[in-house]
C-alpha cells in the first residue's frame, strides 16, 4: 500500500471540498496558504497540519504609512550623465520604478549620498552639488566637460518587491500595495514583535509558522517600464539605512561609502570578488538578522508552534550556510526547487529538523492557462530534483499558488499524484538516507561553505548566457555519486587541503569570486595546491581557472603547469604554441557518442600530425554529444606532453595532464546535460586515479543513473528523460543487469 504524508498542499478560500479531494489523492498531511490567499474554516477543519505564511515586515500598512521613513532602503546608482560644460544635471529616478522606489530626502544627502566622476573615479566635493527635491535632480558644478557623472543615493522601498511581483504577474489591479518596513528602527521592531505576539494568540489553528521570510529582500529592483532591472538572489543592497550605517561605523571603526553598495553598478553581485567592506556588512547584517530571527523562533515555540523559514524573498541576512545558523532554533527550511542544484541548496542546510521543497510549477496563471500542459514542467522539475534527492534527501515536498487553477488540469493532477507517491516511496525504501558517494569533491572559490550550492547563480535556478557553462558543474554534481563540499581560498591558505578530499574544482570566468581574482597572486596558495596535486591530488579547472586578472609571471592561468593549459592574452603572440595530437580514445571520453563517419574523416585528415604556429587545432569534431558552452578563446597546451581530448577551432576544450603523482584536467565549459554530467563524472574518477572504482554502480546509458544504498541493501536506477530508456547496470561484483525504463521511470533492486 502506498504511504501518505510528507506533502504540503496549498489551498485558498471557498475551495474546501476540492481541497479535501486533492489532499486525499496526493496524500497531503499539511495545508498551507500562499501569498494573496487565506484558509477558511472549512479547510482548517480537514484535520491536516496547518502551515500559515507569516510576513514579519509587510501587510501592515496601517503602521508603516505613519512611519514612511522606516521602510527598507537601498542605495541606487543613477544613469551615467555626460557633462558637456562645467555643470551637469543628474536626474535620480529616470530609470527606476517610481511605484517601488522613492528618494530619501529626509536624511542629509550630503552625508549619505555621493556624486562620482566615473571617468576618473573621484568623488565630487559635496560643496559642488545640490539636490532639487521637487525635481529629484542633482545639480553639479565645477565638473570636467566630457566626463561622465553619477549620483549614488538612498531610496525608500515603498512597495514590497515580492508582493509587487505577484501583483504584476497576477494582475491584481487596484489591490492595495503592501509597504515593507525595516525593523532596524526600534519603534518598528517593537511593532513587529508585538504584532507577531498577537498573531500567535489569534492563530490557535496554526501548527507551523512559515516565515516568508524575515526582514530583508534580496536585491530586486524594477525600471520605469516595470521590468526587472537588478536581480541578485544574494544581494544585500536592500538592507541599508542611515541608522544602520552609523552603527556600522561605530562598531567597525570605518564608514561605508555609497560606492560600497552600488559598486559601480554591479551592486555587489555574488560574482564579484568579495571585498572587506562587503564581507563586513554581511557579518554586521547577519548578526542583527539572526538575533531577531531567534526571538521569532522562540516566540513560535512558546506558543506551541514550529518555526519554518522560506529560503527566498526576505532571506537576506539569515545565511543558512554561515556558522551559527543552527543556533537560531528554526525547525525547518522550505525552498523553491528549480532543479537539482536548488534541491541540494535546501537539502544540505545544517541545523534544522527537516527540509521541504516547493516544487514547480507554481500554480499561477502564467503557467496554468488554457492550451498549456503544466504536467510537462511538473515532470521535468521532478526528474531534476529526484537525482539530487537520492543524494541528499529533503523530508517533505509541496506546491504553491492557487489550487483552484491546478484543479482545472486533470493530467497535471494525475502527474502530481504519481510524483508524490514516488517521493514517499523513495523515503520508505531508504529511510531518508542519502545514497553512497564514492569520491569527495570540493568546489574551491572565494565564498566557500557560506555559498554552498549557490555558486554561478544570478537569479534562482535561472541560467543565462554568461552562467550556464559553469552552473552545469553544480547541476551535474547535484545527482552524481560523489560527496560535495565547498571550500574557500581563505580555508586553503589558513588550513591547507583536507586529507580526505579527492578532487578540487575551480572554475568560472576571470576576475570573479569563483575563480578568485588576485588571490592567485599569493604564492602560498599556488604552492599549497601544487604540492597537493604533486603528491597525488586532483585539480579540475573549468573556463579560466586560477586566472590572475593581469598577465604576470608569464602565465594567465597560475596553475597552467598543473592543468596543462593556458590562455593567450595577446602578450606572447610571438611565441609559437604547438598542439600535440588529439587522443580519440580515453577513459574520460569512453561514453561519448562518436559518429563513425565523422571519426573516419577525422582520422583521414591526419589528426596525429602536430599542428604548429599560434593557431591550429583539429577542426573536425570527433567527440559528438558534448556541449562545452560559451567558448573560451585562445587556450593552448603548455607543452606537448599534455593529453588533448578535444581541441577545435584553435583552442583546447578538454585536456588532462599528469603532474607528479596527481593529475590536472582542463574543461573549457560544462553546461548541464546527461552527456556532460557523464563526462564530468569520468573526469573526477580519472583525475583522482580511481578508474578502477568507476564501473561499480554505473549505468551504460548516460541518460540513466544509479544510486546505491548499502545500509538498506538496495539500489535504484532512474531515467532522467521523458522517453523510454534502456541501460545496463554494473554491480559491485562485476555482474550486470539490463533495464527497460519507462519515461521518467525508476526501478529498485536488492543489492
Amino acid at each position: 500500500m502506498t504511504s501518505t504524508g510528507r506533502f504540503t498542499l496549498p489551498s485558498e478560500e471557498n475551495f474546501a471540498e476540492k481541497t479535501k479531494e486533492l489532499a486525499e489523492l496526493w496524500g497531503a498531511d499539511a495545508i498551507r496558504n500562499s501569498d494573496g490567499t487565506h484558509l477558511d474554516e472549512a479547510v482548517l477543519a480537514l484535520g491536516k497540519k496547518i502551515y500559515n505564511a507569516y510576513f514579519p515586515t509587510r501587510a501592515h500598512n496601517e503602521w508603516i504609512t505613519l512611519h514612511m521613513d522606516e521602510t527598507p532602503q537601498v542605495y541606487l546608482l543613477t544613469d551615467r550623465i555626460l557633462a558637456e560644460s562645467d555643470t551637469v544635471d543628474i536626474p535620480l529616478m529616470e530609470s527606476f520604478f517610481a511605484e517601488q522606489l522613492k528618494p530619501n530626502r529626509d536624511a542629509d544627502p550630503h552625508k549619505y549620498w555621493e556624486v562620482v566622476d566615473r571617468t576618473t573615479g573621484e568623488v565630487v566635493d559635496s560643496a559642488n552639488w545640490t539636490l532639487d527635491a521637487d525635481e529629484d535632480t542633482v545639480h553639479v558644478s565645477g565638473v570636467a566637460a566630457w566626463h561622465e557623472y553619477t549620483v549614488s543615493f538612498l531610496a525608500y522601498i515603498i512597495w514590497d518587491p515580492v508582493e509587487m511581483y505577484n501583483h504584476l504577474t497576477n494582475d491584481w489591479g487596484d489591490k492595495e500595495h503592501e509597504i515593507p518596513f525595516d525593523i532596524y528602527h526600534p519603534a518598528t521592531r517593537k511593532f513587529m514583535f508585538d504584532t507577531f505576539e498577537q498573531w500567535l494568540k489569534d492563530s490557535p489553528q496554526t501548527d507551523v509558522v512559515r516565515f516568508t521570510t524575515f526582514f530583508y529582500q534580496f536585491t530586486l529592483l524594477f525600471d520605469e517600464k516595470r521590468r526587472e532591472k537588478v536581480v541578485d538572489w544574494f544581494g544585500c543592497a536592500c538592507t541599508v539605512s542611515p541608522r544602520a550605517l552609523d552603527d556600522f561605523e561605530a562598531k567597525y571603526g570605518y564608514r561605508l561609502r555609497p560606492e560600497d553598495f552600488v559598486d559601480g553598478g554591479a551592486y555587489n553581485s555574488a560574482w564579484r570578488v568579495p571585498r572587506k567592506a562587503q564581507r563586513d556588512w554581511i557579518d554586521f547584517l547577519s548578526g542583527f538578522v539572526r538575533e531577531n530571527v531567534k526571538q521569532l523562533a522562540d516566540m513560535s515555540h512558546a506558543a506551541g508552534k514550529e518555526a519554518m523559514m522560506f529560503l527566498g524573498d526576505q532571506w537576506i541576512g539569515t545565511e543558512p550556510y554561515k556558522d551559527g545558523f543552527d543556533e537560531l532554533g528554526l525547525d525547518a527550511v522550505v525552498g523553491s526547487i528549480g532543479d537539482g542544484t536548488t534541491t541540494r541548496m535546501i537539502a544540505d542546510i545544517p541545523g534544522v529538523k527537516y527540509t521541504e521543497g516547493r516544487f514547480l510549477p507554481y500554480f499561477f496563471p502564467d503557467t496554468f492557462y488554457e492550451g498549456n500542459d503544466p504536467s510537462i514542467e511538473g515532470l521535468d522539475n521532478w526528474r531534476k530534483a529526484r537525482r539530487a534527492i537520492l543524494r541528499s534527501p529533503i523530508s517533505r515536498m509541496g506546491y504553491g499558488g492557487y489550487l483552484s487553477l491546478a484543479a482545472k488540469f486533470p493530467k497535471f493532477v494525475d502527474t502530481v499524484t504519481h510524483i508524490a507517491n514516488e517521493f514517499r516511496d523513495i523515503h520508505d525504501r531508504t529511510g531518508g538516507v542519502a545514497a553512497e558517494g564514492e569520491l569527495n569533491v570540493a568546489i574551491l572559490n572565494s565564498w566557500g561553505k557560506m555559498r554552498s550550492w549557490m555558486a554561478f547563480t544570478v537569479a534562482h535556478a535561472l541560467p543565462n548566457k554568461q552562467t550556464y557553462s559553469y552552473y552545469g558543474i553544480l547541476e551535474s554534481l547535484s545527482g552524481m555519486r560523489v560527496n560535495v563540499r565547498f571550500i574557500s581560498f581563505d580555508d586553503v591558505l589558513a588550513h591547507g587541503i583536507d586529507s580526505d578530499i579527492d578532487v578540487i574544482i575551480n572554475g568560472g570566468p576571470v576576475d570573479t569570486a569563483f575563480t578568485g581574482g588576485d588571490v592567485w597572486t599569493n604564492p602560498k596558495l599556488v604552492e599549497t595546491v601544487r604540492a597537493w596535486v604533486r603528491g597525488g591530488g586532483a585539480f579540475v579547472g573549468v573556463g579560466e581557472p586560477s586566472s590572475a586578472p593581469r598577465f604576470q609571471t608569464g602565465r594567465f592561468f597560475q596553475l597552467a603547469d598543473v592543468i596543462g593549459v593556458d590562455e593567450e592574452r595577446y602578450q606572447t603572440l610571438s611565441v609559437d604554441k604547438y598542439f600535440p595530437p588529439v587522443v580519440p580514445d580515453h577513459f574520460i571520453t569512453a561514453d561519448v557518442p562518436v559518429d563513425p563517419a565523422a571519426r573516419e574523416a577525422w582520422e583521414q585528415a591526419g589528426y596525429r600530425i602536430p599542428l604548429s604556429g599560434c593557431g591550429g587545432g583539429q577542426s573536425i569534431k570527433p567527440l559528438g554529444g558534448i556541449d562545452f558552452g560559451e567558448p573560451v578563446l585562445n587556450t593552448y597546451p603548455v607543452n606537448e606532453n599534455v593529453t588533448l581530448l578535444r581541441a577545435d577551432g584553435g583552442q583546447v576544450q578538454l585536456a588532462t595532464n599528469d603532474y607528479g603523482k596527481g593529475r590536472g584536467v582542463y574543461i573549457s565549459g560544462l553546461p548541464y546535460s546527461a552527456a556532460n554530467a557523464r563526462l564530468l563524472e569520468r573526469v573526477l574518477f580519472y583525475a583522482s586515479h580511481n578508474e578502477d572504482k568507476y564501473a561499480a554502480w554505473s549505468s551504460s546509458n548516460p541518460e540513466c543513473e544509479v544510486a546505491h544504498f548499502p545500509e538498506q541493501g538496495l539500489y535504484c536506477v532512474i531515467n532522467n528523460t521523458d522517453q523510454p530508456q534502456k541501460t545496463t547496470v554494473t554491480l559491485a561484483d562485476g555482474t550486470t543487469e539490463d533495464f527497460d525504463l519507462p519515461d521518467s521511470g525508476i526501478a529498485w533492486r536488492e543489492a
